[in-house]
């Protein structure tokens, strides 16, 4: 990953970096196969440094990490969920426009 306000998330340290934060948190259920995910990657680059102190922005890579995957049923990708207080409070499945991801995080800021 590029932009190092994208934290990369794992199996092992998804609990403490997104369930555990006390900020409202981004997840981008990802894989290096999928087109429509490298499509939006820019995107999640851009928020990330845009919404720096308010909003966490992760990614999870699916075939890596498929144990968090399975626990959140992601069946496609990309999935992006908002998470806040350790529960999931948002989705948007597939390579929505940026307008649609801001509107989602507006939500829960």
């Amino acid at each position: 990953m590029a932009n190092p306000d994208v934290v990369e998330l794992t199996d092992t340290n998804f609990e403490t970096e997104v369930i555990n934060s006390a900020t409202p948190t981004l997840v981008d259920f990802w894989a290096t196969w999928c087109g429509p995910c490298r499509q939006i990657a820019p995107v999640i680059d851009a928020l990330a440094t845009e919404y720096k102190g308010k909003v966490k922005i992760g990614k999870v890579d699916i075939d890596s990490n498929a144990i968090t995957a399975e626990k959140y049923k992601v069946r496609s990708i990309p999935t992006l969920l908002v998470f806040k207080d350790g529960q999931v409070v948002g989705q948007l499945v597939g390579a929505v426009p940026k307008s649609k991801m801001e509107a989602e995080l507006q939500k829960h800021l």
